[in-house]
């Protein structure tokens, strides 16, 4: 992809993908094969493990949608941007951080993930 925008785009497009094909399809499409995620609540590796982490997600948040919360800053092989997750149109429930490091394909290798706002009991 040769927009960083149209990446993070479409790696949130794979947190929202409910059917699991579609989101299999989108996880091969943005990550390599090998790449990792690593937030405080999970750290996987690979498209399966990925695709199972976003799985178990959407169950825990079932019809919610993640969105950017705003522009992407990006230098090098490096991006960081904000998502939000809650009702489309309202106040998100849960807001994030997330640094992606992206491969010489374009695609990502490796997100840190952070939460800034969890209401509690999630």
């Amino acid at each position: 992809m040769s927009d960083i925008n149209e990446l993070v785009d479409r790696y949130l497009d794979a947190w929202n993908a409910t059917d699991a094909d579609r989101r299999a399809e989108l996880v091969a499409e943005v990550f390599t094969e090998d790449a990792e995620y690593v937030d405080p609540l999970a750290a996987v590796r690979g498209h399966a493990e990925l695709a199972a982490t976003i799985a178990a997600v959407q169950g825990q948040f079932a019809g919610l949608e993640f969105s950017r919360g705003g522009a992407v800053d990006a230098h090098h092989n490096i991006a960081r941007f904000t998502w939000n997750l809650g009702q489309p149109g309202a106040e998100p429930l849960i807001v994030g951080f997330d640094v992606a490091e992206l491969a010489a394909d374009g695609r990502i290798v490796r997100v840190n993930g952070f939460l800034d706002k969890v209401p509690a009991g999630a």
